[in-house]
C-alpha cells in the first residue's frame, strides 16, 4: 500500500501539472499522428514494468498529443472541462471501482443516482417522478429513451416488442426536425426503426408545429416524435408546448433532445426557451457537456417509468437483484449497459459543488460570453453572423467557404484558441460553442483577438 499511495501521489502531481499548463499551452496539438505513434508504439516488453515507471512514460509520451480541452480557450463542439469537484469525484469513482450495475455491485453508487435524480428533476422543472439512468452520452440515452418509447407506443397498438420483436408488428413512424442531432437517426436505426420522417424547420432549425401538425395526420398507427432543446450549431429550440399539444392529441410519444440545451431551465432569464418542455414523455441531456462533469457521462430520464423500466430490464439466475418491492435500485434496469462505472458519484459531486446559483451563473456566464463573442465577431470585416444567438452558440462566416476554411483553419493552427467547423444549410460556418466553467471576458477577448489577427489569404484582397 506504500507503494501504491505513492503512485497515486505522483499521479497526482502529474494531474496538476497538466491543470497547470492549461494557460499557455497551445489548444490542439501541435504534432502529427505518426509523431504521436512513434512516441507511443513502443515495443511491448516481456517482464513486468513498474507502475509508476509506465505512468511517468505515458504521460510524457501522451502529453503532446492531449487536447487542452479542460481550458476555457476550447471552444470545439459544446464540450465542457472537469469541475474540480467532479474530477476529484471521478478520481474517487475509478478508485472505488464500484459495479454500478445491481445494487450489490455498490449500494452507494445506486443512492446517489436516486439522489441526482430529484436534484435534477427541480432543477430542470421535470416531473418529480420521472426515471432516470445514467449511461456514456446523449447517443445511448436517446437509445434508451426511444426503447422505451418504441416499447409503449407498440404495447398500445397491441404489441409485445420484447416478446415478439418487430417482425410483422405494426410499423413505429417517427417524426424529427429536419435539424435534428444525427444521434436520433442513429438510434433509431440501433433499435429496428429505420430512417425517421423530416419535419420542416425554419432558418434556425426549429421544428415548424404546424408542420409537424399536418405531418401527424397524413397517418396513424404507433407514434413517436423527436423535438430537440439547443440545436447544435445554433442552439435554437423548437416550440414545445406547441409541439407537446400536437403530439398529445395524435396519442404519440414525445421525446427531446436536450444534451446541451436542457440546462437553460437552471436559468430564470432562459428557463422560457424549455417552456412546455415538461409535458415531453422522455428527455436526455449530457453531464460532460453544461455540467461539467469528465467524460463519459449523461442523463436520460422517462415520464413513464415502467415503459423505461420494461425496455431495459433484465434478469438472470446468477444476479442478486430486487425482489419486486423496489426497496433498492437495480442501475441495470434503467441503462443499455450490464456493468459499468458508477457515473452517479461525479455528477452529485457536480451538483453539490455549483448549487443552484453556481449552475444557474455557469449557464448565465457562458451564455452571457457567447453574445460578447457575437457582438465583436461582426466587427471583423467580411464576417456574416449566420444565428441569432439564443443561447451558447455562435455561428459566422466569411464571403466564401473557401475564406472561411482559411481563416478557421489559421486561427486554430495559431493555437491561442479552437474551435470548429460545420456547414449550414449548403454552407461553410465556424461554429463557437461556449460551456466551459473556466471561460470568462478574457478568453474570448483572445478568441476576437485571434481572428481580428489572423493573416489575411494570399489571394485576398486587402481590407
Amino acid at each position: 500500500m506504500a507503494d501504491t499511495r505513492a503512485l497515486l501521489r505522483r499521479t497526482a502531481e502529474l494531474a496538476a501539472d497538466f491543470l497547470d499548463s492549461l494557460e499557455d499551452r497551445p489548444v490542439f496539438p501541435q504534432l502529427s499522428a505518426d509523431e504521436l505513434r512513434s512516441r507511443l508504439r513502443v515495443p511491448l516488453q516481456e517482464e513486468p514494468l513498474e507502475p509508476e515507471q509506465v505512468v511517468e512514460e505515458l504521460a510524457a509520451a501522451a502529453d503532446p498529443g492531449i487536447v487542452a480541452i479542460p481550458s476555457g480557450r476550447y471552444f470545439g463542439f459544446v464540450i465542457g472541462g472537469g469541475l474540480p469537484a467532479a474530477l476529484a469525484s471521478d478520481w474517487l469513482t475509478s478508485t472505488w471501482d464500484q459495479n454500478a450495475g445491481l445494487y450489490v455491485g455498490g449500494p452507494a453508487a445506486s443512492v446517489v443516482e436516486q439522489v441526482v435524480r430529484g436534484w435534477v428533476c427541480e432543477l430542470l422543472a421535470l416531473p418529480p417522478d420521472a426515471s432516470i439512468g445514467l449511461v456514456t452520452g446523449s447517443q445511448m440515452g436517446s437509445v434508451t429513451a426511444l426503447a422505451a418509447a418504441r416499447y409503449r407506443v407498440l404495447e398500445r397498438a397491441g404489441w409485445d416488442v420484447a416478446r415478439d420483436g418487430l417482425a410483422g408488428g405494426p410499423r413505429v413512424r417517427v417524426l424529427v426536425g429536419e435539424k435534428r442531432h444525427v444521434t436520433i437517426d442513429r438510434a433509431l436505426r440501433l433499435l429496428g426503426l429505420g430512417a425517421p420522417e423530416p419535419v420542416a424547420a425554419d432558418g434556425q432549425g426549429r421544428m415548424d408545429a404546424g408542420a409537424l401538425r399536418a405531418a401527424l395526420e397524413r397517418g396513424e398507427g404507433p407514434t413517436i416524435v423527436c423535438a430537440q432543446a439547443g440545436e447544435v450549431n445554433t442552439g435554437a429550440f423548437d416550440p414545445f408546448e406547441q409541439i407537446a399539444e400536437a403530439t398529445a392529441a395524435h396519442g404519440a410519444w414525445l421525446h427531446v433532445d436536450g444534451a446541451f440545451g436542457l440546462w437553460a431551465a437552471a436559468s430564470p432569464r432562459l428557463r422560457g426557451l424549455v417552456r412546455g418542455v415538461e409535458h415531453a414523455d422522455s428527455w436526455i441531456t449530457d453531464a460532460h457537456k453544461w455540467l461539467n462533469v469528465p467524460y463519459d457521462s449523461a442523463l436520460v430520464l422517462c415520464k413513464d417509468g415502467e415503459a423505461h423500466r420494461a425496455a431495459m430490464t433484465v434478469s438472470a439466475s446468477y444476479l442478486i437483484q430486487d425482489d419486486g418491492a423496489r426497496t433498492v435500485r437495480d442501475q441495470v434496469d434503467w441503462v443499455p449497459e450490464f456493468s459499468r462505472r458508477a457515473r452517479g458519484f461525479a455528477v452529485y459531486a457536480a451538483l453539490r459543488s455549483l448549487g443552484r446559483s453556481g449552475l444557474r451563473d455557469l449557464v448565465e456566464r457562458t451564455c452571457e460570453c457567447a453574445r460578447q463573442f457575437a457582438e465583436g465577431i461582426v466587427s471583423v470585416p467580411g464576417v456574416e453572423l449566420v444565428n441569432e444567438v439564443v443561447l451558447n452558440q455562435v455561428l459566422f462566416r466569411f464571403a466564401s467557404d473557401e475564406e472561411t476554411d482559411d481563416v478557421l483553419r489559421r486561427v486554430q493552427d495559431a493555437g491561442d484558441v479552437w474551435m470548429s467547423g460545420t456547414t449550414w444549410d449548403g454552407r461553410r460556418a465556424i461554429r463557437v460553442s461556449v460551456s466551459n466553467w473556466q471561460t470568462t471576458e478574457e478568453e474570448i477577448g483572445l478568441a476576437l483577438k485571434s481572428f481580428r489577427e489572423a493573416p489575411q489569404p494570399a489571394h485576398a484582397p486587402a481590407r
